[in-house]
């Protein structure tokens, strides 16, 4: 039987996509600041919209009290499963441009960042779970971030764990099968 994370295709897609999900069971085994560092260089690769690379992180190791604080930021429906993460990161997108304009692409270019930094980390070992449950200006005034740069999302990175270590409704979503929207579905227009 194929796991059921691995998903049934229309069309062959490299492993490295189709082998990436959002596990919310980890284990307790810590992550070196050196791998979070090349984690996070694969994501400074991604294209960027005049090579401006808006994209920006916090990190926080598990048992810090930055963690903590990270943890308090989110979402109570998130909290019960973070709580294993290894390392929180916000990612955080620089909204004016190096010529004080605004930067209409930093979110874009901070989904393409994180994008690589998950496949790099995915190809370590080590699995993501790309989250925006949590308190997006609480963050913004407790991390004292400056007007130009806003969160966007949390990532929850760890090796990953045993789904049966998840209470509900948790487990059964680490159980169920993935799936996405047919091509059909995404392409709103074509012209062959």
């Amino acid at each position: 039987m194929q796991h059921p994370k691995i998903p049934h295709l229309q069309s062959p897609v490299v492993d490295a996509i189709t082998q990436r999900w959002s596990p919310r069971s980890f284990t307790a085994q810590a992550i070196s600041s050196a791998d979070i560092d090349t984690i996070i260089e694969a994501g400074t690769w991604a294209f960027s919209s005049s090579n401006e690379q808006p994209w920006r992180y916090i990190v926080a190791h598990h048992g810090t009290p930055l963690f903590a604080k990270l943890w308090g930021l989110l979402m109570p429906g998130n909290q019960p499963w973070c709580k294993n993460a290894a390392v929180l990161m916000i990612a955080l997108i620089q909204t004016k441009m190096a010529n004080g304009s605004p930067n209409g692409a930093a979110l874009h270019d901070l989904g393409a960042a994180n994008f690589a930094l998950t496949l790099q980390a995915n190809s370590m070992g080590i699995s993501t779970h790309i989250l925006g449950g949590f308190d997006r200006a609480r963050t913004a005034a407790e991390i004292e971030l400056p007007a130009d740069v806003q969160p966007a999302v949390m990532i929850a990175l760890g090796h990953r764990g045993e789904a049966e270590q998840l209470e509900e409704p948790f487990l059964s979503r680490e159980l169920s099968p993935r799936s996405r929207k047919p091509v059909s579905e995404v392409v709103l227009l074509r012209e062959s």
